[in-house]
């Protein structure tokens, strides 16, 4: 808890790099809001620890808070899937007569969330008449779009930019308890909603590092460059705090009526895609709408009765240089497994990791090794972009398949030293971000299966 408020402390300052530096660094990105084509929408990604990123971790946040960060993530989506309920709670108190509704509003048990911020990537995302734009995080295992608005009754965290006022926006409203989608509240977030004396919903969003966001369910028109979208139902939050870093809030791409991609779905089709960049490169990509089916190799999407929001897929099998991994096939199915865009170290049932790490660490025999950092147990010295490296694949139900290139393979902790970026799973194996980045993966929701092609970001 003491490093993650330290963590907290440290995302309040922005990065010290020149201005020069970084205008040529980033030179090459595409603009913001790029469009695709008519029917879907091209935006920058970001990677969180990306000098080019609009709202950059501080560098100086060592790669141990980061998998502090990924361990509450991933604690908190074990207890998502074993359906364990919090006794947290959250009150918003009375505030500013300014507020449309400066009462009371909420003090209910918060439910088991998903962590996010350190591993998270961003985008800019539009809202208001007249728009304005915001830096948000992206969250493919949370389903609630939400940002900090004025006049943030109890507590807003740090952000690029202004914060949200419902005021100048001439097509905001807040939601009524009695609308539908302040029933969906329950689902999307796994909360309650509540409702205010003067009959509007409260939304009430946890993660599992005790960060949250509780506020007015809203209504406003969404827009990306010249394309916007009317009644987008989000979040206005009220009281914002945790491990959010500089963004203004989160954009959901889960399964689930109120995520973003359901609310565009209707004139942009069900489905996305990205290109997670790595740390160095300047960016890549998120596609809400249309995409190339044709250069994707596809994993069906697996049903599951633990989460309905969450992507599930099945792995199939691993190899290092070529020779399949000394396990059963039976192993890589005794966890169910998740897909996650926030999850940063991938987590592998425990007969499948010890396995590869065996062999990772075999054919790599004449690389000196290094201490474990961590969770990470497999280390080497050096960094990870100069060693020689065994071709891993890992593949999947359907044929699909990711070849991983060394950064995708090992992760550089410090400037001495890269370990493997794996480690064992407990109650569900998750395909994390580091073994996704450069690769274009596509969630075709409509039709129940998820994509993947090389070369994504290029």
């Amino acid at each position: 808890m003491a490093l993650l408020r330290l963590l907290a402390l440290s995302l309040l300052f922005a990065v010290a790099t020149p201005i020069r530096d970084i205008t040529d660094a980033c030179s090459s990105q595409v603009k913001d809001f790029q469009h695709l084509n008519s029917s879907g929408l091209h935006l920058t990604l970001h990677h969180p620890r990306s000098p080019c990123s609009p709202a950059p971790l501080p560098a100086d946040v060592p790669f141990s808070a980061v998998l502090t960060h990924d361990h509450a993530r991933i604690a908190s989506l074990a207890a998502r899937l074993a359906k364990t309920p919090s006794s947290r709670p959250t009150k918003l108190r009375r505030g500013s007569s300014s507020s449309p509704d400066a009462e009371s509003l909420a003090s209910v048990p918060l439910g088991p969330g998903t962590s996010v911020g350190v591993g998270n990537y961003v985008t800019r995302m539009g809202l208001g008449t007249p728009a304005k734009s915001y830096v948000m995080v992206v969250d493919t295992g949370s389903s609630l779009t939400w940002l900090q608005c004025s006049p943030c009754l109890v507590s807003c965290h740090r952000q690029s930019g202004p914060v949200f006022n419902p005021r100048s926006s001439s097509s905001y409203a807040s939601v009524s308890c009695s609308a539908p989608q302040c029933d969906a509240l329950t689902t999307a977030t796994l909360n309650p909603s509540t409702c205010s004396t003067s009959n509007v919903c409260i939304y009430q969003a946890s993660y599992g590092d005790s960060s949250f966001s509780v506020g007015y369910l809203s209504k406003d028109t969404v827009s990306f460059g010249s394309t916007s979208v009317p009644n987008f139902y989000y979040g206005c939050g009220q009281d914002n705090e945790g491990l959010f870093g500089q963004s203004a809030g989160l954009i959901g791409l889960a399964r689930n009526k109120l995520s973003l991609l359901y609310q565009l779905a209707p004139s942009m089709g069900y489905s996305f895609s990205y290109c997670l960049p790595t740390s160095s490169s300047s960016s890549g990509y998120l596609s809400i709408g249309s995409y190339n089916p044709g250069q994707y190799s596809y994993t069906p999407m697996a049903k599951s009765s633990l989460d309905d929001s969450l992507y599930f897929i099945k792995m199939t099998g691993i190899t290092v240089a070529g020779k399949p991994l000394s396990v059963s096939a039976s192993a890589y199915s005794s966890l169910p497994t998740i897909i996650d865009s926030g999850t940063v170290i991938t987590r592998l049932p425990t007969d499948v990791y010890s396995a590869l790490s065996k062999a990772v660490a075999g054919a790599m025999k004449g690389t000196p090794r290094a201490s474990a950092f961590s969770i990470l147990d497999t280390c080497f010295q050096g960094q990870a972009s100069r060693l020689r490296v065994p071709q891993v694949s890992m593949a999947f139900a359907g044929g699909a398949a990711l070849k991983l290139k060394a950064t995708n393979l090992l992760v550089d902790v410090d400037s001495a030293t890269t370990c493997l970026a794996f480690a064992p799973a407990r109650s569900a194996a998750i395909i994390g971000n580091t073994q996704q980045q450069t690769f274009s993966v596509v969630y075709d929701v409509k039709n129940s299966k998820i994509g993947f092609a090389a070369g994504g970001c290029s």
